[in-house]
């Protein structure tokens, strides 16, 4: 089993969000909406989603650290599962030129609005959809706030192919520690498929064979 890790964690808590206000605003349309993956979710009203997903530089303390965390090499294979619009990605690249990216999402939309220098290495592909890779082919397997929006059958699915063909294997869902926090995560979450505790969550990695590290964020 892996270890805990706190990477996202400090960029998560920079938000503020209003719990009460999204669930009363329409929420089941705003979930329908938001599980199309489209233009309203990454770029629409914020009742759909993102309200605006445009770079601003914030991914880049995240490279940093999981260059650090993961020593990787000036020539490190990298891949991203659920990578958006390829930001992280991109901020790899800045910091390791040598890299060799790849990014995997379901979206179409943010894989054309995606940052113009990495877009030929990103590619639809759906996270629990078997992976053309080799086994143990990349130094560090990725997936930032994306597993948690699948149902259980195919989260073991895209926890085993992460598992096989990352060296290294790092993510980030959401999670709960008491009512107040569960209570506000089921206000916000538009997409969000897995409402798990952490102990919950790290039973299933065990379950499912997954032995990468983790992280959980939360809606304090």
């Amino acid at each position: 089993m892996g270890k805990l890790l706190n990477v996202v964690t400090p960029l998560h808590k920079k938000t503020q969000r209003d719990y009460i206000g999204r669930m009363v605003n329409d929420k089941v349309h705003c979930m329908q909406v938001a599980k199309q993956y489209g233009r309203d979710y990454w770029d629409g009203d914020r009742k759909y989603g993102y309200g605006g997903y445009t770079y601003d530089g914030r991914w880049s303390v995240v490279a940093q650290k999981l260059i650090q965390t993961y020593h990787l090499p000036d020539n490190a294979q990298i891949l991203d599962v659920g990578c958006g619009k390829g930001y992280l990605l991109y901020e790899f690249t800045r910091l390791l030129p040598q890299a060799l990216v790849t990014g995997l999402d379901s979206s179409e939309y943010a894989l054309d609005h995606a940052k113009e220098e990495i877009k030929e290495h990103l590619f639809l592909h759906q996270a629990q959809q078997p992976y053309s890779f080799g086994d143990k082919q990349f130094d560090l397997v990725f997936s930032i706030t994306t597993l948690h929006n699948l149902l259980i059958h195919d989260l073991k699915t895209a926890l085993l192919e992460m598992e096989r063909v990352g060296k290294n294997k790092y993510l980030v869902v959401e999670s709960f520690r008491n009512d107040q926090e569960l209570f506000n995560l089921q206000c916000w979450a538009l997409t969000c498929a897995a409402f798990y505790t952490p102990e919950e969550w790290t039973w299933l990695f065990q379950e499912f064979g997954y032995q990468g590290d983790y992280e959980f964020i939360y809606f304090e």
